[in-house]
């Protein structure tokens, strides 16, 4: 399947499953006659496949037009975590090598175990791509963003 075609089939499922109208209060405390959950999609096992495909894909022409070599990528906790999974699955079932890292970032540190905010595979020698499932203000990519600088 090309990746065109990837890309019209996330699409339709974003379509069916993810985009909701009615009343809602976004996570900016602000209101929206319009939705996009794409937690149904990221978390639908063809969704899941097609979000790692397409956007793996972008990941590696960004990387060629910028001359970068992306490590790992990650974001703020739940939205996120789906998505960079079926990133980071792509890129090792692709055979890169290496293959993209996942990680995930907590709102705030855990307060047992090891006390981390960032979970996973965050690389700090090497640049990372932030994600998030939906960006309204960009708040939630923001605070991302702090911890990765904090961390590395």
């Amino acid at each position: 399947m090309s990746l065109q075609q990837d890309r019209e089939e996330l699409l339709q499922i974003l379509k069916a499953k993810s985009i909701k109208t009615g009343k809602f209060t976004l996570a900016s405390g602000k209101e929206s006659d319009l939705y996009v959950d794409c937690r149904v999609t990221t978390l639908d096992s063809r969704g899941a496949v097609l979000v790692g495909r397409v956007l793996h894909a972008l990941l590696r022409e960004e990387e060629a037009k910028r001359g970068l070599s992306i490590g790992s990528l990650g974001g703020l906790t739940m939205g996120a975590d789906p998505i960079t999974l079926a990133v980071a699955m792509s890129s090792s079932i692709a055979g890169d090598t290496p293959p993209v890292q996942a990680f995930v970032v907590r709102k705030e540190p855990k307060g047992h175990g090891r006390g981390k905010r960032i979970e996973g595979n965050f690389i700090t020698t090497q640049p990372v791509v932030v994600v998030d499932d939906v960006i309204t203000t960009g708040g939630s990519t923001l605070k991302a963003i702090e911890a990765i600088e904090e961390e590395g």
